[in-house]
């Protein structure tokens, strides 16, 4: 009576009704979770505790950033030697005072813009410091030699003292400025003039009032000319408004 398709899917419905077979309801052992052994088990923890892939290293840093890295890392190593080699600090009472020593010839072209831009970079700081320049007066070469005369080899211009110690030259001077530890080390010094000298128009030196840069005087005793004692051999002495007369 029912059409034939209806009784096969009956038959197919009855039999996957059917109660399966007891052997059906075993769940099959995986190989990977057979372990016999607490040993083996062991091993199994550690693999899968273990990283499949690697983790990832960082990225390289980028040649600019490298080069910024070494240049910081060479200016703090040079400023830890540079501190190392200080002598203690004065306590005199100018032990902040600063003494320049330049040139301000161009003969050697290298050395006047290292004496010109270490000299910038002292006034730029807001500083009273004493400015020697060798060329106009020999008597600050003695000094610089004398005060130098341990060094091994050719002193080179420009030289910075601060407190009686010595800093260095323009290299020294130009690394601690880029550092911010010049400012520390001149720190306490008074400030310098507003604006430039109008008696020496900055130089630190002017004409000799006495023997007007002849560097001969008369004498009314002798009945003739000697040298003048008031001036270098230049026929110029230290500006009386903004420089110290002694040295």
């Amino acid at each position: 009576m029912w059409p034939k398709w209806v009784k096969t899917r009956s038959d197919s419905t009855t039999i996957s009704t059917a109660p399966s077979s007891p052997s059906l309801h075993l769940t099959p052992h995986s190989p990977s979770l057979s372990f016999p052994t607490l040993k083996d088990l062991q091993s199994l923890l550690d693999n899968n505790n273990s990283p499949s892939t690697p983790s990832p290293s960082p990225p390289p840093l980028s040649s600019p950033s490298l080069r910024v890295f070494h240049r910081v890392r060479l200016a703090a190593s040079a400023l830890r030697a540079f501190q190392r080699s200080l002598p203690p600090p004065s306590h005199s009472p100018d032990h902040r005072r600063v003494v320049f020593y330049f040139t301000s010839l161009r003969i050697v072209r290298s050395t006047f813009i290292d004496c010109r831009s270490a000299r910038s970079i002292l006034r730029s700081l807001r500083i009273a410091f004493d400015e020697r320049d060798v060329s106009l007066d020999h008597q600050f070469l003695d000094e610089l030699n004398s005060l130098l005369r341990h060094r091994c080899g050719k002193i080179s211009l420009p030289q910075l003292f601060v407190g009686g110690r010595h800093i260095g030259g323009a290299e020294e001077i130009r690394r601690l400025h880029e550092t911010g530890e010049l400012k520390r080390l001149v720190d306490g010094a008074p400030m310098g003039p507003p604006a430039v000298c109008q008696s020496c128009g900055g130089e630190r030196f002017v004409l000799c009032g006495r023997c007007n840069g002849s560097r001969k005087q008369y004498s009314e005793k002798g009945g003739g000319f000697r040298a003048c004692n008031d001036c270098n051999e230049n026929g110029l002495r230290r500006c009386p408004d903004c420089c110290s007369v002694s040295p």
